[in-house]
Formats: structure tokens, C-alpha cells, sequence
């Protein structure tokens, strides 16, 4: 399978996880946010496909293919960090997928790809979080936020990896690189399963809001607490409870505009849509 193909999937992943309408609390084709727009996802999902293509023939290099995703992003758009938390996730599968172009083992090998990660991944992608202007939530043992940290990462000799594995307890991105994309892979799963009867829209928005009653959203609890994440996905699990998407389509409408209101983002979620449909779309899913 060619690198422009690998690349294909992960931009077309993008594009599809934006239009998906109504996704409660996020840009979709509907909704704007006041300083970014729908038109800036899909800009961010055409610029960046030199650096999908580049990743699908690396071997090595996830920090500085992180960090020039970001960069090349921001090239074609002004409406700030559209999809950081979906290239963490990307570029390894991506990396995974050029190198073995098999589909039957792509959970393996992306598992292989994120555990050879070096220290210059690890400083190369601290410096694309501060190039990215990301809000993450500060911990002691290594502070994103912190510019001391980079010295602490070369001195105590941290990967990327490890680096994941510090964050895995309260980040949903991290813990998938720690516990073998699990999410991903039932997301792709998800949308595979509910394409044919719902069509690719509805399939994603059902999905989407399965993994959000499922996990507290990483976003939701950088930018609020823990609290208003798990009254977030205790809402999305009773909607789901009332029945298929037809029935429930007047209350997603009504948690979309609730959470809108309120600035309430499930930017996370929204990453492991991007990753899910990445790998359903490698895996041949067509529409």
C-alpha cells in the first residue's frame, strides 16, 4: 500500500470526523466556535498531507512528525489548535501502517512503533505543545507548561513512551498509546458496524457519542473539572438509552446547542473518532 494512500485515509479520517453532525459540544458543519471554524478543520485536514505522507514511509521520528504536523497546520489556518491531540494518534498509525502495509496486524505494529520512541521524540514533541499553544493539566512529575521540563527529559532519559505512560492515568490520547490503541480499535469496530444501516454521518455521531458515555472527556476536565466530564458522559449514556438514532436525534440536537452554550468541548473524543475512522478507512471501509 503507497504512502499517498496511507495519507489519503488519514486526511479523509479528518474531514469526515468535522462534518459529522450533530457531535454535542463540537464544530461540525453546523456550528462554529467564535475563533474557529468548520472551515479551518478542513484546511488543517488538506495542509498537513505532505506530513501524513512522510510519516507513512518513516521509521522513526513520531516527536519532530508531531511537531511539523503542528507547524504545517498552522500554515493553512488561523483558527489555532484544530487537530493536536488527533496527529498524537495519527502519526503512529500512520507510521504503522507505511511500514507494514498489512491490515490484519496494524494493532500490533502501531504498539511496536510507540514503544521505539526516543528522547529526541520526547523534546521534540514538549516543544510542539508549546508551539501549539495546548492546555494541559499540570502534574508534578513532568510539567508540560514548565520550560525547565526539557532539561529533566534529557537528563532522566525519557522517551515518548514514557512520557505517555506519566500522563496515561488522566489523559484519554496518552492511555492509548500505553493500552494498544484499545479505544481506536473499538471505534473503528463501531463505525464498521453501524455504517451499513446508518450511512457514514450518523454511524460516526453514534459512535462518537458511545466513547463519550463510555470515558470522561481529556478536554472537558483540563478546561473545567472532573466533575462536569462525568455529568457529560452520564448525559450522553441516557440518550443512548432512548432508543436508535431517529429517536434520539431531537436530544442530540438539544445536548449539542446545551453544551455549545456552555463552552463545553469533547475535544478528546473527537481524537479517537479521527483514529478510529483512520483505521476503518485503512482497513477498506468505503461509503
Amino acid at each position: 500500500m503507497t504512502s499517498s494512500h496511507i495519507a489519503r485515509c488519514a486526511q479523509l479520517a479528518m474531514a469526515l470526523e468535522v462534518s459529522a453532525t450533530p457531535k454535542p459540544g463540537n464544530i461540525d458543519r453546523d456550528h462554529n466556535y467564535t475563533d474557529t471554524r468548520f472551515e479551518h478543520f478542513l484546511a488543517s485536514a488538506v495542509g498537513v498531507y505532505p506530513i501524513m505522507e512522510k510519516a507513512a514511509s518513516s521509521g522513526s521520528g513520531i516527536g519532530s512528525l508531531i511537531r511539523e504536523a503542528v507547524t504545517e497546520s498552522g500554515k493553512w489556518q488561523k483558527g489555532g489548535n484544530t487537530h493536536f491531540g488527533a496527529f498524537i494518534l495519527l502519526i503512529p498509525l500512520v507510521m504503522a501502517a507505511g511500514r507494514y502495509g498489512d491490515r490484519t496486524c496494524l494493532k500490533t505494529q502501531v504498539q511496536k512503533v510507540v514503544r521505539g520512541t526516543t528522547v529526541d521524540d520526547a523534546v521534540d514533541f514538549y516543544r510542539a505543545f508549546s508551539e501549539a499553544g495546548v492546555k494541559v493539566k499540570p502534574v508534578d512529575d513532568m510539567d508540560l507548561s514548565d520550560a525547565a521540563s526539557i532539561e529533566k527529559i534529557k537528563a532522566q532519559g525519557l522517551t515518548l513512551y514514557n512520557m505517555m505512560e506519566i500522563s496515561s492515568g488522566y489523559d484519554m490520547i496518552a492511555e492509548e498509546w500505553t493500552n494498544g490503541f484499545q479505544k481506536t480499535f473499538e471505534c473503528a469496530g463501531s463505525i464498521q458496524d453501524k455504517i451499513k444501516e446508518h450511512g457514514i454521518n450518523d454511524a460516526v455521531v453514534l459512535t462518537f457519542m458511545e466513547i463519550l458515555s463510555r470515558n470522561k472527556d481529556t478536554f472537558i476536565q483540563t478546561k473545567f473539572d472532573n466533575k462536569k466530564a462525568e455529568e457529560v458522559s452520564m448525559r450522553a449514556k441516557n440518550i443512548l438509552k432512548n432508543g436508535g438514532m431517529e429517536d434520539i436525534r431531537n436530544e442530540l440536537h438539544s445536548f449539542d446547542e446545551e453544551l455549545l452554550r456552555e463552552g463545553v468541548n469533547p475535544g478528546s473524543t473527537a481524537d479517537l473518532m479521527i483514529s478510529g475512522l483512520f483505521v476503518s478507512l485503512f482497513e477498506g471501509m468505503r461509503f
